[in-house]
């Protein structure tokens, strides 16, 4: 190519931005997975009834919490996760580790086999970028469960 025909060449600039207006003095602290699950609540769109959605938590070193993304909204039987939309985020704000969540709206707490799937793929491509996955949270209108505290991770 000459360099004239490189001069009219359009090509778009990528911008990786992460912004917060919340000190980090004032960022909650997860302990634990009932940490994580009261997390969650506050910034779930939707009743957890009507139809599944897929959450992460990004966190500090300290665990402090630096954001969450909602990741994917399905139906009342299940949604789609793209693990690199997941990594994007993280890169972005400079995550050390992630909670990931969601609904079952059939109130049913176990996890399914799609479930388990998708958190190793979660798992084993975090591990590549030094991303530790902390937990799984599954909310339910009275309660939740937590892949961690159950073994799965």
């Amino acid at each position: 190519m000459s360099t004239c025909d490189l001069n009219s060449l359009k090509i778009a600039e990528i911008e990786v931005k992460y912004s917060t207006s919340i000190k980090p003095s004032e960022r909650v602290k997860i302990t634990g997975s009932k940490d994580a699950a009261d997390a969650f609540r506050t910034v779930w769109r939707q009743p957890l009834e009507l139809k599944e959605c897929f959450y992460a938590m990004f966190l500090n070193r300290g665990n402090k919490v630096l954001g969450t993304l909602l990741i994917s909204e399905g139906g009342i039987a299940g949604t789609v996760v793209d693990v690199r939309s997941i990594f994007s985020a993280a890169l972005k704000a400079n995550t050390c580790s992630i909670i990931l969540a969601h609904n079952h709206p059939s109130g049913n707490g176990s996890p399914s086999d799609a479930d388990l799937r998708i958190t190793t793929k979660i798992k084993n491509a975090g591990e590549l970028l030094d991303i530790q996955v902390l937990d799984h949270i599954i909310l339910l209108p009275d309660g939740y469960t937590s892949f961690a505290d159950d073994g799965h991770l």
